[in-house]
């Protein structure tokens, strides 16, 4: 599952319901459909687009309607049932439950827990589950089957009358209905160990094992990769039984602590000195060295121990590359890696476009999406508010640009997963420059902690305002051109109008950026004067105010009508070049582009 179950409520008659169902499910949230629910936490306008896109997104599906809804919506997306989500449908008054998809992917036991709040039974229909209460298919969260594609023919001598032998401790099989003896025809093995499985025994591995490494900086991953897969195998340790990789909070920005913990499909977690000391009377190989340069005596087996708790024990010692060094500890059951150390925290530079949902990017969505925290300017947060969501929102004013900064990578620090939305594209007039600024210990040593330098970076690129305008009046931006920002609070006017003179001289097609506020009104003139010396004055202009928004307008002039009253903030101003020119079509529609030169090419000889 892909985040918390997303509860579907068609109208205010299956309210009720939704909000049962949310109370008893931890994270669900309600989807409502906004012409029919006041105040749902995500509202949608249409629902097979919603449905499929959370189907795509791996997210746990409720839906409070007629299955048919589901399944008409879904159905074009249904290829690879091992893969796809929970899929449930209530009725609207509680009356039945019916697990339609991922049955063995927590549809099943999904469905049973609703059906328990609602005093009701849930209409299971997969075999395995009605027999036996269990399906072996799909293990319990902490708990990975090694060879799943054996399951089929052992569920079917268990359903035939066949009977199992258990051979190691899992409460959720000896729990089970499953018929059990020690000359059982069939084997289901639990062990953290390398076994293998067949058609008549299944091999499940518990989450137990916690694999802590130390490097120095700048290893191979290659290395690191090696030295984890040989110890692994010389001590025949399964790899499937390892819950996370585990290290010094140092290394939080290695990557070759990634690249293992990507290797293996496990998360990392990190530990700070202080912590990994309190292992130090558990270490088989405790090192004066290591306390020197980091603080604590041992980073593989202190980070292993500490992922594995208070009743862990090491299961393989400190074992040494020329770089790198690794350990591993054996915890009583599995271990959850929410519940240990912090994870490396992301700093994602969402550029959002102009703010229509239709000029948002795939990746931006999906940062967005999975992010534990919004910052940014109140407005550019309200326009993302469509996009489904968990995370808290952190509201800034306009001009707090750099506090906005500072917080976002103070949560990033805190091992958060943090989206900075910024309008337009992230690296264009924008906060990219300002968050790596802040990270530059020569230009801003300070501001920033270690923690925060340590955290992932993304900048997700957007549709920019330039190329918004661009495309609503043509293709102005066809040739050579350049961007300019007019705004002087950080910035001299003086520096400005040299770099306005030099495009003009060099006849770039110029895009115009914060060309007016409330307090500068003077330097659009200033600039459209200096432009008018160096083109004609029938030159083309766009004006383009509140793109991608319902206040959006897009004109056309020329140098010599321009208007700089019909312009603000939210305005981005194109000039064009000598050689742009003004189409107008047989509709009466006036279009402006710049040629690359191709008339040209087609009159040579």
């Amino acid at each position: 599952m892909v985040g918390a179950p997303a509860i579907i409520v068609l109208g205010p008659s299956g309210l009720e319901v939704g909000r049962r169902l949310k109370a008893i499910l931890p994270g669900a949230e309600i989807h409502g459909a906004r012409a029919r629910l006041t105040d749902p936490d995500m509202g949608f306008d249409t629902l097979p687009d919603h449905l499929r896109n959370l189907f795509a997104e791996g997210r746990d599906i409720v839906g409070v309607c007629a299955t048919g809804i589901l399944m008409r919506a879904l159905g074009p997306d249904l290829a690879d049932k091992e893969s796809e989500p929970a899929v449930v449908a209530v009725s609207e008054d509680g009356s039945a439950v019916v697990p339609l998809l991922g049955g063995h992917r927590g549809a099943n036991r999904l469905a049973q827990s609703i059906a328990a709040e609602l005093g009701i039974s849930a209409a299971v229909t997969t075999a395995g589950d009605l027999r036996f209460g269990v399906a072996l298919d799909a293990p319990p969260p902490g708990w990975v089957l090694a060879n799943p594609g054996d399951a089929k023919s052992v569920m079917a001598a268990l359903l035939a009358g066949a009977r199992a032998r258990i051979d190691g401790n899992a409460t959720w099989l000896k729990d089970s209905a499953i018929a059990s003896g020690p000359d059982g025809a069939v084997e289901l093995i639990i062990t953290d160990l390398r076994e293998e499985g067949g058609p008549a025994r299944l091999v499940f591995h518990p989450k137990t094992l916690a694999l802590g490494v130390g490097c120095e900086r700048g290893c191979e991953p290659t290395e690191l990769i090696d030295l984890v897969e040989r110890t692994l195998e010389g001590h025949g340790l399964s790899p499937h039984a390892i819950s996370l990789v585990a290290s010094i909070d140092l290394k939080a920005d290695e990557p070759a602590v990634h690249a293992v913990a990507a290797h293996l499909g496990v998360p990392t977690r990190f530990y700070s000195a202080d912590e990994l000391n309190g292992q130090a009377p558990r270490l088989e190989n405790p090192s004066e060295l290591v306390m020197a340069e980091v603080g604590c005596p041992g980073v593989a087996e202190g980070g292993a121990l500490a992922a594995a708790g208070a009743q862990g024990e090491l299961a393989v010692e400190k074992t040494k590359s020329s770089r790198a060094t690794c350990a591993v500890a054996r915890a009583p059951a599995p271990i959850d890696p929410k519940r240990s150390g912090q994870a490396r925290g992301s700093l994602a530079l969402v550029g959002i476009g102009p703010g229509d949902a239709a000029w948002r990017s795939p990746e931006a969505t999906a940062l967005l999406r999975r992010a534990t925290d919004w910052v940014g300017y109140k407005l550019y947060l309200d326009l993302v508010l469509d996009v489904p969501h968990k995370a808290r929102l952190h509201r800034f004013d306009l001009g707090e640009e750099e506090d906005r900064a500072t917080h976002a990578l103070k949560l990033a620090g805190e091992g958060r997963d943090v989206a900075l939305v910024c309008s337009g594209d992230a690296g264009i007039y924008s906060m990219a420059s300002l968050v790596y600024e802040l990270l530059d210990p020569a230009r801003a040593n300070g501001v920033v902690g270690d923690a925060a330098r340590r955290a992932e970076i993304i900048v997700a690129p957007g549709i920019s305002a330039l190329q918004a305008a661009a495309a609503r009046a043509g293709a102005p931006l066809g040739h050579d051109f350049c961007s300019i920002s007019l705004s002087d609070l950080l910035t001299p006017w003086e520096q400005i109008e040299r770099r306005l003179t030099a495009a003009a001289e060099a006849d770039f097609v110029v895009a115009l950026y914060n060309p007016k506020s409330k307090r500068r009104f003077h330097q659009i003139e200033a600039a459209m004067e200096i432009m008018g010396r160096h083109r004609p004055p029938e030159t083309p202009v766009v004006v383009a105010t509140n793109l991608g928004r319902d206040q959006e307008r897009v004109s056309v002039t020329s140098l010599a009508e321009f208007d700089a009253d019909a312009i603000d903030m939210l305005t981005v101003v194109i000039v064009g070049s000598s050689t742009t020119r003004l189409l107008t079509s047989g509709a009466g529609e006036q279009r402006v582009y710049t040629p690359r030169g191709y008339e040209t090419k087609r009159e040579a000889p």
